[in-house]
């Protein structure tokens, strides 16, 4: 089951907790020998690779209250950040994501344990 989104705007979604927001990158039509795979083949492999595009803000801190002294201001929540940043090519399990169609584009969004592995290119986006 996919979502659809109707919105300009991608900087106005919101992940909630360890969430992350990837782009799949487009899948080779071809093998290693040249042979073209059927459409479809690639998007059922167990493992996926895309970019991140947007993070969540990470596991959240319980916030330790005294029972009497309900007095004071509660604390913000703060959050354990997550190691994976926008920009980094995901590697992940297909079976814990869910897809979603924003302005007709295929995204996908996984927990943050999904995530088998990260690669970096500092020099990528300067």
């Amino acid at each position: 089951m996919s979502i659809k989104f109707e919105s300009k705007d991608l900087a106005k979604v919101i992940l909630i907790g360890d969430h992350l927001l990837i782009k799949p990158t487009t899948l080779q039509e071809r093998t290693k020998s040249g042979l073209f795979l059927p459409p479809g083949v690639k998007e059922k492999e167990p493992v996926q690779q895309g970019y991140i595009v947007k993070i969540g803000p990470g596991y959240p801190i319980p916030a330790i209250q005294e029972a009497e002294e309900s007095w004071k201001n509660r604390e913000e929540v703060k959050y354990v950040p997550l190691q994976a940043k926008v920009g980094d090519l995901a590697v992940y399990m297909q079976n814990a994501g869910h897809e979603i169609f924003f302005n007709d584009e295929k995204y996908v969004i996984l927990p943050n344990g999904a995530l088998l592995m990260l690669i970096r290119d500092e020099d990528l986006f300067r």
